[in-house]
Parts: structure tokens; sequence; C-alpha cells
């Protein structure tokens, strides 16, 4: 009764031809990467506070937010250009203002407090966040130089493990799965921030995983059926690593779901970034990753798996 699992996602006999479908799947994803390439292009990401510099004020009004009465209490202040929104319940309120003087910054976050309570008394303000311009530019380009040290480190860690045909097809589907991770955050609005570069880092380390568990069972097969035509033998791999990889998926998918309707606004962009990423990055190591080791490992890895030439005596 406990020696088998409670729930499969496939059948153990299962044999589904994935790579059916190989020349479908790499040009959609193609199409889907070169849209979000241009949407980054124009109009490009919405830079959160870290990376645009500047002030975010989030408060909670006492019913709901009257925003005449906001914007006139902060013209009053001499507060000017601030950008006010509701997000979440009617009574809750996201103030942005620009980056100005840092040394000048404490005193905007308190003409803010006073003006935001002034308009309408009991109102709470939540959180006040400030960071200086020189300060985002610099956490922007460290940002952006720790993804391209995480794509480096993964084509070495994956070069080293396998052939390089493993390690190149890897990394071509990582940098489609982020290309089409930045479009989603562009299509939906989400402010690209640390907290962003942190779950890019997370798909980016999911997905690699998920691609290793397939191509090690590729290798093993490689060396248990040295005569199956390599477009078998992939999808025979898939097949038999498919039950995992759901699993695996499903579990992630239902951990991070719960953050993404019940998180508030300071998770909820890093889950639903998350979510979207773990369906990319499992369906890209089916219909990507592997059409990718097919198309370039068709000749040399099934010769590589051949059995050596029997020695003849003179």
């Amino acid at each position: 009764m406990f020696g088998r699992p409670l729930l499969r996602f496939v059948r153990k006999d299962t044999h589904i031809n994935f790579m059916r479908g190989r020349y479908a799947g790499l040009i959609v994803s193609a199409a889907l990467s070169l849209l979000s390439v241009v949407l980054f292009l124009h109009p490009g990401l919405t830079l959160g506070l870290d990376f645009r510099g500047g002030i975010v004020v989030e408060a909670k009004t006492s019913g709901p937010a009257d925003f005449a009465k906001l914007r006139s209490a902060l013209a009053a202040h001499n507060v000017t250009h601030a950008s006010i929104q509701a997000f979440g319940a009617p009574d809750d309120v996201l103030i942005r203002l620009d980056a100005g003087d840092e040394q000048q910054t404490n005193a905007i976050v308190d003409t803010v407090r006073h003006a935001v309570a002034e308009a309408q008394p009991g109102t709470t303000v939540l959180r006040a966040d400030a960071v200086g311009a020189s300060v985002s530019s610099e956490l922007f380009r460290n940002g952006m130089l720790a993804l391209g040290l995480s794509l480096a480190m993964i084509l070495g860690y994956i070069w080293f493990r396998f052939e390089w045909e493993f390690a190149l097809s890897a990394v071509i589907t990582l940098v489609l799965d982020l290309t089409k991770t930045m479009g989603f955050l562009v299509i939906t609005g989400f402010e690209f921030d640390l907290v962003m570069v942190a779950a890019i880092l997370t798909i980016l380390g999911y997905s690699t995983n998920d691609k290793v568990v397939v191509y090690d069972r590729v290798r093993e097969n490689l060396r248990k059926y040295r005569t199956m035509p390599l477009r078998e033998l992939i999808d025979l791999s898939i097949n038999e690593t498919l039950n995992r990889t759901l699993g695996t998926s499903c579990t992630v998918f239902l951990a991070s779901l719960p953050l993404a309707l019940f998180g508030g606004s300071t998770l909820s962009g890093f889950a639903w970034t998350m979510l979207f990423g773990i369906v990319v990055g499992t369906s890209s190591s089916i219909f990507i990753a592997a059409p990718l080791l097919l198309f370039m490992g068709e000749g040399r890895l099934k010769r590589d798996a051949r059995p050596p030439a029997p020695h003849k005596s003179a």
C-alpha cells in the first residue's frame, strides 16, 4: 500500500512523441522571445524604486481614498509631480515621487506623511522607502551583472558536466526563458527591482535543474540503448522523467500561488513572475531544450555512444 505513489500525473508506460512538434515549439518560442525583445525596447520595463530612484509611500486611509484631497494636500505642502494611485483595496494608496536631493529625502517623506494625514485624518503610513539616483544606478548595474554571471556560471557548469551540445542548448533555452520573462514583466507592468532580479535568478536555477534531470536521463539512455535513433531516445528520456518533472513543477507552483493571491503588493509581483517562470521553464525543457539537443547532437552523440569496434588480430 505504501510502496507505490498515491498520485501519478502520467502513466508509467506513457509514450508521447514530443519531438514530432519540435519545429512548432522552436518557432513559437522564437516568435515570443522576439516579441518580448521588442517590448523590452519599447515601451520597456517599469523600473522600480531600486533602479529608478525616488520615494515611495504606501498609506492606508480611514475610508475610501479621496485622490483629489490627497493631491491638493500635497500641492499645499509644495510636493509637486507626485504620482498617486490605488492598489488592492479602495483605502490603499501608493504615492511616488522622483528622486531629488538625497539630503532632503527624509524631509520630503515627513512632508508626505503630514500631507496625507491632513487630507484624510486617520490615515496610516505603512511604509516609506527612498533610494537616491546614484545608488539606484549602481543597483541596476549590479543586478544586470548578477544575471550575466548567473548565465555564464550555468554554461560553465553544464559544459563541465555534459558535452558541449548539452551546455549550448541549455543556455540558449535559458536565454529564451529570460526574454519571455522580461516580456511578461512589460505586459503586466510589474516593477523591475531587486526583488524581480531575485525572482529571475530563482527561475533560472529551477529551469536549469529541470533540464539537468532530462539531460541526465538522455546520457544514461545513450549508454543503454546504443542503436536507438536519437530522436526516439530523447522522447523516451522525456517520458521517463515526465512524472517527476510535473510533480516538482506543481509543488513549486502551488507553493508560490498563495503568495501571488495573498502576498500583498510587496510579494505579489515576485510570486506571479515565479508562477510564469515555472510554466515557461518546465515547457522549455521539453519543447525547446530537447529539440535543440536533437539538432546539435544528432550526429556526434550517437557516434560517441556506439561500442568500440572489435580488435582484429594480425
